[in-house]
């Protein structure tokens, strides 16, 4: 028998490698005999770098760069098995968990860092990038990270603005004089599953601000700030950010990479699918296993476990979901291919608890979904 194990993070308590481990232990405890292919997955988002250099046998390297409030940080870029292709989380750099509860500062903070480490693979010779996006503590349009690459972005009085989305009322020009020609020159696939525009009710600063510290007053200012830089990289470009799709990705940054970057943008869960090859592990499979901190009505809209299915689907693979919680709406799923939805938790139990035993809640509750599903085999 064949088993393919591609579950997501369990946000709080297991990486994507982690989980995989332990539902492969469970695996191993109900029927030693099977074939268990560990395909950590993510979709798009943070720990998506992690899981491509995992599951290429690549490698990461670590460089100190600007977080999102101007102190240095340490983060890293992945490198894939090719050697060829450089993977790049912006949340690496300019994420929300860079930023203290008490420090949330959308008005203020920069996405200069994630400009640093796309320069930093630059000069290390890269060309063919994927940017994972999702996970920022940024409202600034991606500015900080054009800044870091050589653009100048100039006020009235010809002098370059200051850092995070605040600033972009100010904006009256942009300077590609020094804009780094290597961009021109690369390839960009940027992985994001937001298809909000940049700004408006639906755009970056409405939808996401709150999350990122914006009070009300905030998310108008920084709304503003976003149309005043969308009309000016109309004016320097021609393209048309305000109400593009995607745009408002990771608070505008999104924008940035269509309009400055020869990118390509595809939903998060098919870029990792693809690099990881789970189409390929498939072929004679019995069963997938896939799996996440929580599986609600919003896992139809894209998340790893519905793209796990779907895909098994095409292969005409089952797939059962582990999730440390199970919501409403999942109904759903089960016209995807999807057989059952178990929640790992064994008896009642405070979250933290939760967390805190998570590897072995998730490997227990593997170990009995085997024996159930091949019970014929394991007798």
């Amino acid at each position: 028998m064949k088993i393919i194990i591609a579950p997501d993070s369990f946000k709080g308590s297991l990486s994507a490698v982690e989980a995989a481990a332990a539902i492969g232990k469970g695996v191993n405890k109900a029927f030693s005999e099977a074939e268990a292919v560990l395909l950590p997955i993510g979709d798009g988002g943070e720990g998506t770098m992690e899981t491509l250099v995992a599951a290429t046998g690549g490698k990461l390297k670590t460089v100190s760069v600007t977080g999102p409030l101007g102190n240095k940080v340490e983060a890293a870029y992945g490198v894939l098995g090719d050697g060829k292709t450089c993977v790049i989380e912006m949340a690496a750099a300019s994420g929300l968990h860079l930023v203290p509860d008490a420090k949330l500062a959308p008005l203020k903070t920069t996405t200069f860092g994630t400009g640093e480490l796309i320069r930093e693979a630059l000069d290390d010779g890269f060309s063919s990038f994927i940017v994972g996006l999702g996970g920022s503590a940024t409202n600034d349009g991606g500015a900080g990270m054009l800044q870091a690459l050589g653009l100048r972005i100039c006020n009235n009085g010809g002098e370059e603005i200051g850092p995070g989305g605040g600033e972009l009322e100010k904006v009256s020009g942009l300077d590609f004089t020094k804009f780094d020609e290597r961009i021109s020159r690369s390839r960009f696939v940027i992985a994001s599953d937001v298809e909000n525009p940049l700004i408006g009710p639906n755009g970056a600063s409405h939808i996401f601000g709150p999350q990122k510290g914006a009070s009300p007053e905030d998310v108008e200012s920084l709304d503003r700030s976003l149309t005043n830089w969308a009309d000016r990289i109309l004016e320097a470009t021609g393209m048309e950010l305000h109400n593009r799709p995607g745009a408002g990705a990771a608070g505008g940054i999104g924008g940035a990479f269509q309009a400055f970057f020869p990118a390509e943008l595809k939903r998060g869960i098919d870029v990792v699918l693809d690099y990881t090859g789970l189409d390929g592990h498939l072929q004679e499979a019995d069963l997938v296993i896939t799996g996440e901190g929580k599986v609600d009505r919003q896992t139809a809209f894209g998340k790893t476990a519905l793209g796990v299915a779907q895909r098994a689907k095409r292969s005409n693979v089952p797939t059962i979901i582990l999730a440390g919680s199970v919501g409403k709406g999942t109904d759903v799923l089960h016209e995807h291919g999807v057989v059952s939805i178990h929640s790992i938790i064994n008896s009642p139990m405070a979250l933290q608890e939760a967390m805190q035993n998570a590897a072995e809640l998730l490997e227990d509750s593997t170990e009995q979904i085997v024996r159930t599903y091949f019970h014929r085999y394991t007798m």
